[in-house]
């Protein structure tokens, strides 16, 4: 494969829902050898992080609740907000090209907050920004630019627990989740925590805070929240529907990547899907920053973490989320707590 091929694919590939990195070894493989090449690479990718994710998530069900190590989760909470706020800040920087745009992503903020749920207001932002591109490309391109948008909004799913619906929920999300991995947060927290109280905040947290310190994508996440709620049923439910959209995708829609990278139309589309992204991202971040309100610990430990994600962004996540479980541990013996 050629730079100047690979560098077309990576454009491509933010075109199209689901992770991007993933979706960029299907691609790989599919040049090299076809739809069997797509399917290997694909699962050469993933399964690594989710082996690790379920082992991590059988340790955490076996001994997260005991007191040896409940004092470390502790600061394992704060500290994916070291996680989150710097990465949205960096992105905001990139996805922010304009005053219309940054308007529209305070609309799909306040949206979130009044109850919007968020596959609604990511389609209802690229909806928009097809609207105003064409607004202002009236009478300048055919109707034939650009092609149908392949989304899966899902029926109404219920809210009693099972493998098929848990496997439903996380396939909804892998079908329509745009943008970074940490957009999956959003996701989580409205489908799992809002709509259906499968989850707390809490347990959420430290669930993406397992998804960020793996290796491999951070949808891995699904396999550890899936064990949680279902065991090792639950995991395999939840990993086969979130990563599912993604090989369907990279396989139907391959063909049509090159034509894809050229539409203004679809470029549009993107620009404000990215911001309706950052918006519901933005919305979960101060959901979150409000219920660490609660704990005087935890209002410390996140503003250390978000400082130390703003101005030491080669710590990466590992090292954020070990120094918070130190930290907490720390916090917790010089208040009395344990």
């Amino acid at each position: 494969m050629t730079p100047e091929r690979f560098l077309e694919l990576v454009g491509a590939t933010n075109l199209i829902p689901g992770p991007n990195s993933t979706e960029m070894a299907m691609h790989c493989g599919y040049i090299r050898r076809g739809i069997p090449g797509l399917i290997a690479a694909g699962l050469g990718f993933i399964l690594p992080s989710v082996l690790i994710t379920g082992a991590l998530a059988w340790a955490y069900m076996r001994y997260g609740t005991l007191p040896e190590i409940a004092p470390f989760l502790y600061g394992v909470r704060p500290a994916v907000m070291g996680i989150m706020a710097p990465a949205l800040l960096a992105m905001s920087r990139k996805a922010i090209k304009s005053a219309r745009l940054a308007i529209l992503g305070i609309l799909v903020m306040g949206a979130s907050f009044l109850g919007l749920g968020e596959v609604e207001a990511i389609l209802g932002a690229g909806a928009i920004g097809l609207f105003l591109f064409h607004l202002d490309n009236r009478g300048k391109t055919g109707p034939s630019e650009g092609f149908s948008l392949l989304l899966w909004k899902g029926a109404t799913l219920g809210t009693s627990l099972s493998a098929m619906s848990l496997f439903g929920v996380f396939f909804k999300i892998g079908a329509v989740l745009f943008g970074s991995g940490l957009v999956l947060m959003a996701y989580l927290e409205d489908e799992l925590v809002s709509k259906r109280g499968w989850l707390t905040m809490e347990t959420l947290v430290e669930a993406v805070a397992i998804g960020q310190f793996t290796p491999g994508p951070v949808l891995s996440t699904a396999t550890f929240i899936g064990f949680h709620l279902l065991g090792w049923k639950g995991a395999l439910a939840a990993t086969a529907g979130v990563f599912l959209p993604s090989f369907v995708y990279a396989g139907l829609m391959h063909p049509l990547l090159n034509a894809m990278v050229g539409s203004a139309r679809w470029k549009a589309f993107l620009e404000a899907v990215s911001i309706g992204a950052l918006a519901i991202m933005a919305a979960v971040v101060v959901r979150m920053g409000i219920y660490f309100l609660e704990d005087p610990g935890y209002v410390f430990l996140a503003i250390l973490a978000v400082l130390a994600g703003i101005f030491r962004p080669n710590w990466g996540p590992l090292l954020l989320v070990a120094g918070g479980a130190a930290l907490g541990r720390i916090w917790l013996l010089l208040s009395g707590a344990y």
